[in-house]
């Protein structure tokens, strides 16, 4: 604790007179001079503030602890004893230590336990996850664990100080050989700051240290214990000013109901479910039910309202919940004795050369052990085989006794290391007379030579500090990676507009006459569904529009024409009027969208003429063109009193055009006479594979152009394909394997695993259009099934790795998946792939479909012919012949898989001959002519054939 400074007194001078109102004069003295409050606060504050950033709240860079985790893990290593120990009780011990009570030990205790690794744990600790605490200290147990021993504690590396009390000594830090502080991670508020440390996955820290070692570019990214998924683009290395989006896992079971299986970090279950109750009673989402079943696992289930939209609601649950979580982090540590601001890749850095450094004096003290045990071993082994001890027989005094062996070692002072000692001398004499009758010269020169060699080894890794660091990283991956994989998934996230996923929950009304707008005016004519977030565009009939934010009544203007819910942004709504410019102007007529304005502001969409008249307004969600009957007022010369306009004569231009003049006479009105069709024609529509959404700002994959009922077909990893509309709101999870436009006769080939029957197969079919959302699996569903590659090109070519064999191992080959089977119907098992054990299968790209260049795949063999020899490997001759019959047979084997080619081209032939011939006999109506077509025959199966060869008398399988 920090001494706060006592208040000097000022001695009173002679010459000031006593008091007589029954003071004293030093206590008089005491109230009149005193030191400036200000004075005493600035001191004070100062050294609290030391305190609190020193010795509380800041860890300290060398092993990423604060004092009171360092010093509970202190007394975890003096109570070890191998078994669990009272939490209670070692919260007991550790106030030896930290005097700030037993309240911040037992937090840091249930901190340091729920967080794994250094601490192994009995009893209910709590869960992190849905914010149950720990039961009381009495009811729980903990002790060390193994990881802990490895990389904590070393007596002889750590410097020590004393304790608060100076009753017992503490380590000033722990010899940590790991960058345990990243690990963690930590939170902690001091006075004037604070700091903000993610957790890492510990294979990727890990990893990180050996890379640096290896003087690689090293890059981490937090991992969080709760899962989850990330965004890590402005995350600055951990440094202030960075920021991390972090989202729960969702999945969507059916139109009905959302789970989620992942809460963001820093978030509990409880937590995130109110935080969705909220929202649905304030009207930003529309939800039946929320049901949170957590266990093991989170799992909350999350019941919509009849007619929401699953996509749209999970957007909104991340606009307006715990769902989505920012945190900025704050790397803050001590270094040096001063708290300093760092990225994670430097803490890794120095945490890593901290490490080094540690294993550096951890060998040298291992050295110099092993060379002061070398050294007695040898003084030792000649004192008792010179018989040296047997000259102390007639000294009478102890120092005679030393003076001797002095002199019986000293012809043989060049065979040790160092000068003989008098430490070295008592020591000899100490040897009892049992083990100097028992010596046997040969174990001691065995264990000498022993040690010798540990030396020569420990030399060696201090000559190799860096490798021998690499290789101790290695170990504890090797030991403590089992179980410790990445849990946070890392993504890119869109941004989410609050305002397009908000819930529709107010109702908008207009009072077109007295030009009033709002949700309150129930007795006025009711215009939409909108959302309290929303914005309104209102038109009136003199030619202005404003765009203004949606409230309960808000004056826009009288003689309102069109009023509706304003989209940011929107070049697909188009506006189509006609206005005439003035009382008795030229009528005009123009299209146009509104983008971007000024909120509540007016803007005039005529050419500015006094009395201008809008005659007719509409909007077209998606460009539309109609066509209008115009009746003029009639005056002389008038050929026309009306005529029919139509509205895709027209360009479309910005909202401050002037228009296309349509005529020079007065309009009396406007009527409708047809409606038209979009003139914008289909929606460009990319999939970013990144953030896994559909898009029209040209990012990632191009699907193509859409309109009307057009799907995106998705297949997934699992072996399912589904059909989704192309509304940008759609959500793909990581289970998304293939996203393309939806096309009849679309032909999907795919590579699967049968697990019940455990053989490869391979499979083409036509996908069906279904209907949105409905899953079909088109691969088997017994255990152990699993779909290898899947691919919509028309000529998909995978190339093939086998598992390893124990006498052979076929090669790696491609294969076109086109030529090796007829498109079936997706329920059809498919033909046999491949005998052999697959390892790998990967999709590659086909030159033939991404370039459009007509060249011939070739196909290869998916498997070479190879011989198993029952009575043993020949050499010589015996090699040269199995060679040549392997070449006979991939030349075979190359020729049988070019007829069969050949062969399905004739099919695919005969067959478009026999549909053209039956189209034909139809329109003619001579039904009797018409003929099948004709269908080839398959080549015969190979089947496994034996060859005997009388003069080597082996026998030899050769399959295909």
């Amino acid at each position: 604790m920090p001494k706060f400074p006592k208040i000097p007194k000022t001695p009173t001078p002679e010459s000031e007179p006593e008091q007589t109102n029954g003071t004293s004069q030093s206590e008089a003295t005491d109230l009149h001079n005193r030191e400036p409050v200000s004075g005493m606060y600035q001191n004070w504050f100062l050294d609290y503030a030391s305190y609190v950033i020193l010795d509380r709240a800041v860890p300290a860079l060398d092993d990423g602890l604060k004092p009171v985790q360092r010093r509970l893990l202190h007394t975890l290593k003096e109570m070890d004893d191998g078994r669990f120990h009272k939490a209670a009780n070692i919260i007991g011990q550790t106030m030896k230590y930290h005097p700030h009570g037993d309240a911040s030990i037992y937090e840091a205790l249930v901190n340091l336990a729920q967080k794994g690794f250094l601490i192994d744990t009995q009893g209910n600790w709590g869960d992190p996850a849905t914010g149950d605490s720990a039961a009381a200290p009495r009811y729980i147990e903990a002790k060390l664990s193994r990881f802990a021993h490895e990389i904590l504690f070393n007596e002889e590396t750590t410097h020590w100080q004393s304790s608060y009390d100076g009753r017992n000594r503490e380590p000033v830090t722990l010899p940590v050989k790991f960058p345990l502080l990243l690990l963690y991670g930590i939170e902690g508020i001091a006075v004037g700051l604070a700091t903000k440390v993610m957790p890492h996955n510990f294979c990727e820290l890990v990893q990180a240290s050996i890379d640096y070692l290896k003087r690689k570019k090293v890059n981490l990214v937090p991992d969080f214990p709760s899962g989850g998924i990330a965004d890590f683009s402005n995350y600055n290395e951990g440094k202030r000013e960075g920021k991390i989006r972090i989202r729960a896992k969702m999945e969507v079971i059916d139109k009905k109901t959302l789970v989620i299986k992942e809460i963001p970090y820093t978030t509990t279950t409880a937590s995130l479910m109110d935080s969705i109750v909220q929202a649905n009673d304030k009207g930003k989402i529309k939800i039946r039910k929320v049901d949170d079943n957590t266990a093991k696992n989170v799992e909350i289930f999350i019941h919509l309202s009849p007619g929401t939209s699953p996509d749209i609601t999970m957007d909104a649950l991340y606009a307006f919940t715990n769902c989505e979580v920012s945190i900025s982090p704050n790397a803050c540590v001590i270094e040096n004795g001063r708290p300093v601001f760092l990225s994670v890749n430097d803490i890794l850095k120095k945490s890593t050369d901290n490490t080094v450094k540690l294993l550096g004096r951890e060998l040298e003290n291992w050295k110099a052990k092993l060379e002061e045990k070398w050294h007695m071993s040898s003084l030792e082994k000649i004192f008792i085989e010179k018989r040296i001890y047997r000259n102390i027989e007639e000294c009478e005094t102890f120092e005679a006794v030393i003076e001797t062996i002095f002199k019986g070692l000293k012809p043989y002072q060049k065979q040790f290391r160092r000068e003989i000692t008098r430490e070295d001398i008592l020591k000899l004499t100490e040897i009892k007379i049992k083990r100097i009758s028992k010596y046997d010269s040969f174990k001691a020169n065995e264990e000498i030579r022993s040690m010798e060699e540990e030396m020569k080894q420990v030399n060696f890794h201090i000559a190799n500090l860096t490798e021998y660091a690499i290789q101790y990283f290695t170990s504890l991956l090797n030991k403590y990676s089992k179980g410790n994989e990445r849990k946070t998934e890392i993504r890119m996230f869109d941004t989410i507009s609050a305002v397009e996923v908000a819930v529709a929950n107010q109702k908008l009304y207009v009072n077109r006459e007295e030009g009033f707008i709002g949700t309150s005016l129930r007795q006025f004519e009711y215009v939409c569904d909108c959302s309290d977030m929303d914005e309104i565009i209102a038109f009136r009939k003199d030619g202005k529009m404003m765009v203004t934010k949606a409230a309960e009544k808000t004056f826009v203007g009288k003689d309102i024409l069109l009023v509706n819910v304003f989209k940011k942004n929107d070049e697909r709504t188009i506006y189509n009027m006609i206005y005439q410019d003035g009382p008795k102007g030229k009528g005009f007529a123009k299209r146009f969208a509104v983008s971007g304005v000024i909120r509540d502001k007016e803007y005039d969409l005529t050419k500015g003429t006094p009395d201008s008249t809008v005659h007719y307004l509409s909007q077209n969600p998606n460009g539309e063109s109609e066509v209008v009957t115009l009746n003029l007022r009639h005056q002389l010369h008038m050929k026309k009193p009306s005529f029919d306009f139509d509205f895709k004569e027209l360009m479309i231009k910005g909202r401050s055009s002037i228009g296309n003049t349509i005529t020079k006479y007065i309009i009396r009105k406007v009527t409708l006479k047809e409606k038209g069709v979009s003139t914008l024609g289909g929606l460009d529509i990319w999939y970013d594979e990144i953030l896994m959404r559909l898009n029209t700002d040209s990012r990632g994959h191009y699907l193509g152009n859409f309109s009307g009922e057009d799907k995106v077909l998705v297949i997934n990893k699992n072996g399912t394909w589904e059909m989704k509309t192309f509304e940008l709101t759609n959500h793909f999870d990581e289970g998304t394997l293939i996203v393309r436009k939806y096309k009849p006769g679309l032909i999907i080939s795919a590579v699967h695993f049968e697990g019940d029957k455990k053989r490869c197969l391979v499979k083409r079919f036509e996908a069906e259009d279904t209907a949105v959302g409905r899953k079909v699996l088109f691969i088997s569903e017994t255990e152990g099934s699993k779909l290898w590659v899947a691919s919509v090109d028309e000529k998909p070519i995978v190339t093939v790795k086998f598992v390893k064999g124990k006498r052979v191992t076929p090669k790696p080959v491609q294969e076109d998946l086109s030529a090796m089977i007829e498109v079936k119907g997706y329920k059809a098992a498919g033909n046999i792939f491949t005998k052999n054990e697959v390892a790998e299968i990967k999709l590659i790209s086909n030159p033939e479909v991404t370039q459009g260049v007509t060249a011939p795949v070739q196909s290869q063999l998916l498997f070479e012919p190879f011989v198993k020899t029952q009575t043993g490997a020949g050499k010589g001759e015996g090699e040269k012949e199995r060679k040549g019959e392997r070449e006979k047979g991939r030349k075979g084997e190359k020729e049988k898989v070019k007829n069969w080619e050949k062969q399905v081209e004739r099919k695919a032939e005969k067959k478009e001959t026999g549909k053209k011939s039956k189209q034909e006999a139809i329109k003619t109506g001579n039904k009797k002519e018409e003929t099948k077509p004709a269908v080839s025959k398959k080549p015969k199966k190979d089947i496994p054939f034996e060859i005997i060869d009388s003069r080597k008398g082996k026998q030899r399988i050769i399959e295909f």
